[in-house]
Protein backbone atom coordinates (compact mmCIF):
# COMPACT_ATOMS: atom_id res chain seq x y z
CA UNK A 1 0.00 0.00 0.00
CA UNK A 2 1.36 3.40 -0.87
CA UNK A 3 1.62 6.35 1.51
CA UNK A 4 -1.39 8.14 0.00
CA UNK A 5 -3.62 5.10 0.50
CA UNK A 6 -2.39 4.71 4.09
CA UNK A 7 -3.08 8.40 4.79
CA UNK A 8 -6.59 8.12 3.32
CA UNK A 9 -7.39 5.03 5.44
CA UNK A 10 -6.08 6.81 8.56
CA UNK A 11 -8.24 9.85 7.73
CA UNK A 12 -11.39 7.73 7.26
CA UNK A 13 -10.84 5.72 10.45
CA UNK A 14 -10.07 8.87 12.44
CA UNK A 15 -13.33 10.48 11.28
CA UNK A 16 -15.33 7.41 12.36
CA UNK A 17 -13.62 7.36 15.77
CA UNK A 18 -14.23 11.08 16.34
CA UNK A 19 -17.94 10.51 15.65
CA UNK A 20 -18.17 7.74 18.27
CA UNK A 21 -18.01 4.91 15.72
CA UNK A 22 -16.42 1.48 15.79
CA UNK A 23 -13.71 0.30 13.39
CA UNK A 24 -12.23 -3.03 12.36
CA UNK A 25 -8.49 -2.54 11.89
CA UNK A 26 -5.09 -4.27 11.73
CA UNK A 27 -2.83 -4.04 14.77
CA UNK A 28 0.66 -5.19 15.71
CA UNK A 29 -0.84 -8.58 16.65
CA UNK A 30 -4.24 -9.64 15.27
CA UNK A 31 -7.07 -7.62 13.71
CA UNK A 32 -8.95 -5.62 16.29
CA UNK A 33 -12.27 -3.98 16.95
CA UNK A 34 -11.67 -0.46 18.15
CA UNK A 35 -13.16 2.82 19.23
CA UNK A 36 -12.25 6.00 21.09
CA UNK A 37 -11.10 4.75 24.51
CA UNK A 38 -12.31 7.99 26.12
CA UNK A 39 -15.89 7.71 24.79
CA UNK A 40 -18.15 5.68 27.10
CA UNK A 41 -20.91 5.28 24.47
CA UNK A 42 -18.44 4.03 21.86
CA UNK A 43 -16.96 1.54 24.34
CA UNK A 44 -20.49 0.32 25.11
CA UNK A 45 -21.01 -0.34 21.38
CA UNK A 46 -17.92 -2.56 21.33
CA UNK A 47 -19.14 -4.57 24.35
CA UNK A 48 -22.53 -5.00 22.65
CA UNK A 49 -20.97 -6.00 19.32
CA UNK A 50 -18.86 -8.65 21.07
CA UNK A 51 -21.76 -9.80 23.30
CA UNK A 52 -19.39 -9.28 26.20
CA UNK A 53 -20.05 -8.19 29.76
CA UNK A 54 -18.61 -4.79 30.47
CA UNK A 55 -17.00 -6.12 33.64
CA UNK A 56 -14.43 -7.84 31.39
CA UNK A 57 -11.84 -5.16 30.59
CA UNK A 58 -10.45 -4.48 27.13
CA UNK A 59 -7.00 -3.13 26.34
CA UNK A 60 -6.09 0.08 24.59
CA UNK A 61 -3.35 1.12 22.22
CA UNK A 62 -1.11 4.17 22.38
CA UNK A 63 1.56 5.26 19.91
CA UNK A 64 4.09 6.70 22.35
CA UNK A 65 5.45 5.81 25.80
CA UNK A 66 5.42 9.52 26.67
CA UNK A 67 1.60 9.50 26.64
CA UNK A 68 1.23 6.81 29.34
CA UNK A 69 1.24 9.18 32.32
CA UNK A 70 -1.85 10.94 30.92
CA UNK A 71 -3.85 7.72 31.36
CA UNK A 72 -2.29 5.62 34.14
CA UNK A 73 0.08 5.60 37.10
CA UNK A 74 3.39 4.50 35.59
CA UNK A 75 5.72 2.62 37.96
CA UNK A 76 9.39 3.33 37.08
CA UNK A 77 9.97 -0.32 36.14
CA UNK A 78 7.48 0.09 33.25
CA UNK A 79 9.87 2.30 31.30
CA UNK A 80 12.66 -0.25 31.69
CA UNK A 81 10.39 -3.10 30.53
CA UNK A 82 9.17 -1.15 27.51
CA UNK A 83 12.69 -0.13 26.54
CA UNK A 84 14.06 -3.69 26.40
CA UNK A 85 10.95 -5.31 24.94
CA UNK A 86 11.24 -6.43 21.32
CA UNK A 87 7.75 -7.83 20.67
CA UNK A 88 4.19 -6.67 21.36
CA UNK A 89 3.63 -6.42 25.11
CA UNK A 90 0.48 -5.36 26.93
CA UNK A 91 1.12 -3.89 30.35
CA UNK A 92 -1.71 -3.68 32.88
CA UNK A 93 -1.18 -0.46 34.81
CA UNK A 94 -2.72 0.77 38.07
CA UNK A 95 -4.47 4.11 38.45
CA UNK A 96 -6.34 4.33 35.15
CA UNK A 97 -7.65 7.83 34.41
CA UNK A 98 -8.98 9.96 31.54
CA UNK A 99 -10.57 6.91 29.91
CA UNK A 100 -14.16 5.76 29.55
CA UNK A 101 -15.25 4.48 32.97
CA UNK A 102 -16.74 1.31 31.44
CA UNK A 103 -13.30 0.45 30.05
CA UNK A 104 -11.46 0.49 33.38
CA UNK A 105 -11.31 -2.75 35.40
CA UNK A 106 -12.98 -2.83 38.82
CA UNK A 107 -9.55 -2.67 40.49
CA UNK A 108 -8.76 0.58 38.66
CA UNK A 109 -6.34 -0.97 36.17
CA UNK A 110 -6.18 -0.93 32.40
CA UNK A 111 -4.06 -2.79 29.85
CA UNK A 112 -2.11 -0.63 27.40
CA UNK A 113 0.10 -1.67 24.50
CA UNK A 114 2.43 0.75 22.75
CA UNK A 115 2.18 -0.08 19.06
CA UNK A 116 4.85 0.19 16.40
CA UNK A 117 2.65 -1.12 13.55
CA UNK A 118 2.42 1.45 10.71
CA UNK A 119 -1.37 1.87 10.44
CA UNK A 120 -2.22 1.99 14.15
CA UNK A 121 0.75 4.22 14.94
CA UNK A 122 -0.33 6.71 12.24
CA UNK A 123 -3.97 6.54 13.38
CA UNK A 124 -3.11 7.10 17.04
CA UNK A 125 -0.80 9.98 16.16
CA UNK A 126 -3.58 11.70 14.20
CA UNK A 127 -6.39 10.85 16.64
CA UNK A 128 -4.55 12.13 19.78
CA UNK A 129 -6.36 9.69 22.09
CA UNK A 130 -6.03 6.00 22.99
CA UNK A 131 -7.99 3.47 20.94
CA UNK A 132 -9.64 0.29 22.21
CA UNK A 133 -8.19 -2.89 20.77
CA UNK A 134 -10.07 -6.12 21.30
CA UNK A 135 -10.05 -9.26 19.18
CA UNK A 136 -12.30 -9.20 16.11
CA UNK A 137 -14.70 -11.91 17.24
CA UNK A 138 -17.85 -12.46 19.27
CA UNK A 139 -16.96 -13.42 22.87
CA UNK A 140 -16.50 -17.15 23.24
CA UNK A 141 -15.57 -17.68 19.58
CA UNK A 142 -11.95 -18.23 18.50
CA UNK A 143 -9.92 -15.11 17.74
CA UNK A 144 -9.33 -14.79 14.00
CA UNK A 145 -5.67 -15.07 13.04
CA UNK A 146 -6.07 -13.00 9.86
CA UNK A 147 -8.65 -10.78 8.15
CA UNK A 148 -10.08 -13.68 6.09
CA UNK A 149 -11.08 -15.49 9.32
CA UNK A 150 -13.16 -12.58 10.67
CA UNK A 151 -16.86 -13.42 10.58
CA UNK A 152 -19.22 -11.55 8.28
CA UNK A 153 -21.30 -10.71 11.37
CA UNK A 154 -18.40 -8.78 12.90
CA UNK A 155 -17.56 -7.05 9.59
CA UNK A 156 -21.20 -5.97 9.22
CA UNK A 157 -21.47 -4.73 12.81
CA UNK A 158 -18.69 -2.12 12.65
CA UNK A 159 -18.95 1.36 11.16
CA UNK A 160 -15.78 1.04 9.07
CA UNK A 161 -13.49 -1.77 7.91
CA UNK A 162 -9.98 -0.49 7.29
CA UNK A 163 -8.71 -1.35 3.82
CA UNK A 164 -5.12 -2.12 4.77
CA UNK A 165 -3.26 -5.45 5.23
CA UNK A 166 -6.42 -7.47 4.50
CA UNK A 167 -4.56 -9.95 2.28
CA UNK A 168 -2.04 -11.05 4.91
CA UNK A 169 -2.31 -14.64 6.09
CA UNK A 170 0.41 -14.67 8.74
CA UNK A 171 -0.39 -16.10 12.14
CA UNK A 172 0.86 -13.37 14.50
CA UNK A 173 1.63 -14.22 18.08
CA UNK A 174 -0.52 -12.56 20.74
CA UNK A 175 1.16 -9.98 22.93
CA UNK A 176 2.73 -10.91 26.20
CA UNK A 177 0.79 -9.54 29.19
CA UNK A 178 2.40 -8.17 32.34
CA UNK A 179 0.59 -6.62 35.30
CA UNK A 180 2.38 -3.95 37.31
CA UNK A 181 1.55 -2.95 40.87
CA UNK A 182 1.76 0.66 42.05
CA UNK A 183 5.03 -0.22 43.81
CA UNK A 184 6.51 -1.80 40.68
CA UNK A 185 5.56 -5.41 41.49
CA UNK A 186 5.52 -7.54 38.32
CA UNK A 187 3.08 -10.33 37.59
CA UNK A 188 3.41 -12.23 34.31
CA UNK A 189 -0.05 -13.03 32.94
CA UNK A 190 0.99 -14.38 29.50
CA UNK A 191 4.53 -14.89 28.19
Amino acid sequence: MNDEKLKEEVRKACEILRNGGVILYPTDTIWGIGCDATNEDAVKKVYELKHREDSKAMLVLLDDVGKLASYVTVPDIAYDLLEVNDKPMTVIYPGAKNMAKNLIATDGTIGIRITSEAFTKALLYRFHRPIVSTSANISGEPSPKCFAEISDAVKAAVDHVVDYRQGETANPAPSSIIKLGAGGEIQIIRK
